[in-house]
């Protein structure tokens, strides 16, 4: 079976199964630091060399036909391949939705449903990540359409009226020139006053090298005029920032409330994704394959309190129809947003 010169003791059968021979003296040839797969995979075996990531013809004899090193290429291939499942890519909406029932992430699943006939068909489920050990979660799944028409109807409901946005520019340009009038004012007498009080540090610079004045007295005046004048050009300096602090925000936001609209009837599913967290933050909820903002067990979240510009605007919503449109533009607390660097006194009304 074995020709005399091989490089390996051969065994009788007798042998074999005794005692007398060393196992590992088959193992000699076995590179550990090499995996299974990559040592099939060596040319050696069909009479050539690897050397520096080289290829080369050997002058020894073949170990096996490159016929079959090839068909042995190829199931190792095949067997080589992940047998566990294509892994699910995250959904535009995934992060964005609570469930309604056990408060647990509504997560997306990729589906492929095939036909008898072959035909495949591709969908996307949005479901609860049943996550929660102390309940069985009911919530069935919804297909990504019909969630996707559902958030962009919500999206519609806090878009901004091309006739509310006019209304709102123009009183915000309003506003903007009373306060400019307003800044100006205090700017002039504050930078009057501290003209006033840089003369009398010169003043009294004067006094106390013409020796009128004591060393003490001097120092104390002096601290006393310097630490008003600091106090004067740091009100100044806060009443142009007050002014661009709300109004620059507040025409970023008529622009952003106008462009929802346009938003909600795209099919980017990310930027309404974008726009939804914005303007709900953690209060879309999935129930009974409906989304709807917020629930009564977020009572004390800013969306429910009327705190947040875009609460603001789908109250505004509701009441079309109901009230008459100046109650609508200028309620008694304003329409202007008022989030958390807009202070409630500000308002384009």
């Amino acid at each position: 079976m074995y020709k005399a010169d091989v490089p390996f003791p051969v065994y009788c059968h007798e042998c074999w199964w005794s005692d007398k021979w060393n196992p590992l003296d088959y193992g000699l040839e076995y590179d550990f630091e090499t995996s299974f797969f990559e040592q099939f995979s060596n040319p050696f075996y069909y009479g050539h060399f690897r050397f520096n990531k080289e290829v080369y013809e050997g002058k020894h004899e073949p170990i096996v036909a490159k016929k079959l090193w090839d068909k042995v290429q190829e199931v190792m291939k095949e067997r080589g391949r992940p047998r566990h499942k294509a892994k699910n890519e995250p959904q535009a909406y995934c992060g964005l939705i609570s469930c309604g029932t056990c408060g647990m992430m509504v997560t997306g699943e990729y589906k492929i449903k095939t036909q008898k006939n072959g035909t495949q068909h591709f969908y996307t489920y949005y479901h609860c990540s049943k996550k929660r050990r102390d309940m069985k979660c009911p919530e069935l799944g919804i297909r990504q359409e019909v969630l996707d028409g559902q958030i962009s109807s919500l999206l519609q409901k806090v878009s901004l009226p091309p006739d509310w946005a006019e209304y709102l520019t123009d009183r915000l340009e309003k506003d903007k020139t009373d306060s400019a009038q307003s800044v100006s004012a205090l700017v002039s007498e504050n930078e009057k006053r501290i003209k006033d009080i840089t003369v009398k540090l010169q003043r009294l610079l004067d006094g106390y090298l013409d020796q009128d004045i004591e060393k003490e007295i001097y120092r104390s005046e002096k601290s006393r005029l310097l630490s008003e004048k600091k106090s004067l050009e740091e009100e100044i300096s806060r009443s142009q920032m007050k002014q661009k602090h709300w109004l620059e925000p507040m025409e970023k936001w008529i622009k952003d409330a106008q462009n929802i609209e346009k938003i909600a009837l795209n099919t980017d599913l990310f930027a309404k994704k974008v726009c939804a967290k914005e303007i709900f933050g953690s209060n879309l909820l999935l129930h009974n394959k409906s989304v709807r903002a917020s629930a009564p067990n977020f009572e004390n979240s800013l969306a429910n309190s009327g705190e947040t510009a875009w609460a603001t605007l789908r109250a505004a919503h509701s009441f079309v129809n109901s009230k008459p449109e100046s109650f609508i533009r200028e309620p008694l607390i304003g329409f202007a947003p008022m989030t958390s660097f807009l202070p409630r006194t500000c308002s384009a009304t």
